[in-house]
């Protein structure tokens, strides 16, 4: 007996919703025209919003709002009213990046169901049980897992009362997602804010390898992978795509809906995936899904692939056979948008119709009677329904102060509301120069309002205090450094500043080489990376757990909730996307989470209102190479070449390529690989931001400089010594050493720190 799995689908835009819906759809992810990580797509309008669920719950749908971006501090106004809407409004859950709002939601919004984001970047064990501690029901497995991976994982959220989804079909990202910057830095458009420019699918000057759009991967199928889902136990199958039109949601909806059944009931696969082919892709492949990463990932070619297949299945050769492929499918494309149009035609989402009649006579009860019109089925039959409620308390006579219907109309023109359209209310039955209390009233609205809200309770409107500002320790902030290389023990004794040293993303099973080294160097303060998976994993616990240092840097939420466990003071690193007071709430709440980095992606006016939580410190990275992308895919494939088909266990540890690529617009960025780390883009500029440190030393406890070669490239080294010392008299005021460093660090930006998110 298989179980039920859910597929779950996109929804850029109302008909795209509706699509998903006729064509099998489980459930439907959309966003609406705020807060989401689909700026591009159409999305919705609050009252859309309410008109879909409604129309979803019929067909047996759920809704799933994505609220799957950082929140600015200045934001957490409107996301609270918001929230106070969303509990009332019938979703089924909200999808959340931002880890604020898993402390929002958990404690004043109860009632709503929180699926945590791909962009929370989930590989590793300790990363499910951490979401699952902060209020996490389900979490979006990455896309660069395998089978083996994934089943491992959902054992472990099974275990912690948490589901999983994984992407089976759609666009795939190169970089880790929730890890890339590239947009942010060369466009300060966001992908953390749903603002992406996809760099990755820019073109750029032809490389060595002669690939002109050398990080475009082909987009995700998973379409004869589905008996492995099922045996690794997955709860929800996740197609891509709300910047995707009805037609292409209903075709790829329609096909899984259909391979889905057919295994269900004959234990087979359909074998013809041809109408994947139909609407848009860029050709597809499963080779992250096989652990399998090839250079066949890529296509040099990030537009629609569906022409160029229809010329190559029907083997089009001369002018006139390309012509009749391309003349065949654009009428197959017609006639899918056609199809669509007929199914959605009937299925409305306006608000329904509410008519509201009050009735009663002395001595007996006050009754209203709500009939609601749910708009015109397809037979042309309108749908009613019915609700009455009487009041508790009788009516009474009254001389001067008799009820009348303005009184009455006042009470009730809430239902006026995003789910319903007043059309009439009638007094024809109320006898005149009766009373009854207004607290009977209102007893009556809220008896109805339950009625009308499908026997649920209308949660009331939450008011939530201002977060206080708490006092840093020390008035003067500090300084602290991270290093990656014993060769650069020496700077511990040029400073008093806390060294971090940074541990690599892949590990040799049973080395004891980092053991050592902070066995050997007590005053070195581990940093543990963003991504760490299976094995690697593994082995950096085991750092943690043998070393049992007095406090870490953590970039992943795995390590960051087995130091928890451990008792272990932890402090979460930059890349853990934090942008406003509640994220730091939930790290110290949920984690007891000592200290954290503020992302350097927001400008100072960001940065300002953010409020510290007790005891809690305040780090601010203000000189590092910046980050634009990691992958787990290999960059050195299609640029330089590599003599290895695919990517091996020995290439983390053993390859240390570098290379640089040029866009078109003349821009180069240094493409990095290091011993025991994933290849990375970095950009051209280093991160260099003296203002911060006049502007915002009254917030921050620590400010931080990166001193790894990591990213440098074709950089000149610098001497670190000098560097330290031009840093620390910048923290001590002296104004010059800000044109030192500025001398020193040629080629540098602080551009997000003016232009923010």
């Amino acid at each position: 007996m298989i179980k039920k799995i859910e597929l779950l689908a996109p929804g850029g835009d109302v008909d795209a919703i509706k699509a998903a819906i006729v064509a099998g759809a489980n459930a439907v992810y959309c966003g609406l025209d705020t807060f989401n990580a689909r700026n591009r797509a159409a999305n919705l309008s609050f009252d859309d919003l309410t008109g879909i669920v409604k129309l979803a719950h019929k067909y047996d749908c759920e809704i799933f709002l994505t609220l799957n971006v950082v929140i600015l501090e200045h934001e957490l106004i409107g996301m609270i009213k918001l929230l106070n809407k969303l509990v009332n409004s019938g979703i089924d859950g909200i999808i959340v990046q931002d880890l604020g709002l898993f402390n929002l939601v958990k404690k004043h919004f109860p009632s709503l169901d929180i699926h945590a984001s791909t962009q929370l970047t989930t590989h590793n064990e300790g990363q499910v049980k951490f979401l699952a501690k902060i209020g996490a029901s389900r979490l979006n497995l990455s896309r660069e897992l395998n089978l083996t991976e994934i089943k491992a994982l959902t054992t472990v959220a099974h275990d912690v009362d948490v589901l999983t989804e994984v992407f089976v079909h759609g666009a795939l990202c190169i970089a880790f997602s929730g890890q890339c910057y590239s947009s942010s830095v060369s466009v300060g458009n966001s992908g953390n804010r749903g603002r992406c420019s996809q760099a990755c699918r820019d073109e750029y000057e032809p490389t060595a390898m002669g690939n002109k759009f050398p990080l475009n991967l082909k987009d995700n199928s998973a379409y004869f992978d589905f008996p492995e889902l099922v045996e690794a136990g997955v709860d929800s199958l996740k197609i891509e795509g709300r910047i995707k039109g009805a037609e292409y949601v209903h075709t790829v909806v329609d096909s899984w809906r259909k391979q889905i059944d057919r295994f269900i009931e004959t234990g087979k696969l359909l074998d013809d995936n041809s109408n994947l082919y139909k609407v848009f892709n860029r050709d597809f492949t499963n080779l992250f899904l096989k652990g399998d990463m090839t250079k066949s990932m890529f296509i040099d070619n990030p537009r629609d692939h569906s022409f160029t297949h229809a010329n190559e299945n029907s083997n089009a050769i001369s002018v006139v056979q390309i012509q009749e492929a391309q003349d065949v499918l654009s009428n197959e494309k017609n006639q899918i948008g056609e199809q669509v149009a007929e199914k959605i035609k009937y299925l409305g989402i306006a608000k329904q119709k509410l008519y509201l009649k009050f009735a009663g006579k002395l001595g007996e009860s006050l009754i209203v009677t709500a009939v609601v019109a749910d708009g015109v089925s397809k037979d042309g039959i309108s749908d009613e329904q019915v609700f009455t409620v009487e009041s508790s308390m009788k009516l009474i006579g009254a001389d001067k102060s008799a009820i009348d219907g303005a009184a009455i109309e006042k009470r009730f023109k809430s239902f006026n509301n995003s789910g319903y359209l007043i059309q009439s209310i009638s007094f024809e039955g109320l006898e005149s120069g009766l009373n009854i209390p207004f607290k009977e009233l209102t007893l009556l609205k809220n008896r109805l309002a339950f009625l009308l809200n499908g026997s649920v309770d209308i949660v009331p409107t939450v008011e939530i205090a201002p977060l206080m500002q708490h006092a840093k320790t020390d008035a003067k902030p500090s300084m602290s450094i991270l290093i990656a290389d014993l060769k650069d023990l020496y700077l511990c004794d040029e400073t008093d500043a806390d060294v971090y040293f940074k541990l690599p993303e892949s590990f040799k099973v049973g080395s004891r080489k980092y053991i050592d080294i902070f066995l050997n160097n007590p005053r070195l303060i581990p940093w543990f990376p963003a991504v760490l998976i299976g094995k690697d994993y593994v082995e950096a616990v085991k750092v943690l757990e043998e070393v049992q240092p007095k406090s870490i840097v953590s970039n992943n939420t795995g390590i960051a909730y087995r130091a928890f466990e451990m008792g272990i003071d932890w402090v979460a690193g930059p890349f853990l996307n934090t942008t406003n007071s509640y994220a730091l709430l939930t790290l110290k709440e949920d984690l007891d989470c000592k200290g954290a980095f503020i992302s350097n992606e927001i400008n100072r006016q960001q940065i300002r209102s953010i409020k510290r939580p007790e005891n809690f410190t305040l780090f601010y990275s203000i000189y590092h190479p910046i980050l634009m992308m990691t992958s787990r895919q290999c960059f050195f494939q299609q640029t330089v070449g590599c003599k290895k088909p695919s990517i091996e266990d020995g290439c983390m540890l053993k390859c240390e390529k570098a290379t640089s690529i040029t866009n078109v617009k003349g821009i180069s960025f240094a493409v990095d690989k290091q011993k025991g780390g994933y290849p990375s883009i970095y950009n051209h500029e280093q991160f260099l931001n003296i203002e911060a440190v006049n502007d915002l030393s009254h917030l921050f406890d620590n400010f931080f400089i990166d001193l790894t070669d990591i990213g440098s490239g074709s950089k000149e080294k610098l001497d670190k010594v000098q560097l330290i010392h031009h840093f620390q008299k910048l923290l001590d005021g002296v104004e010059q050493s800000g044109v030192q460093l500025h001398e020193m660090v040629k080629i540098s930006t602080s551009a997000q720190y003016k232009q923010g998110l």
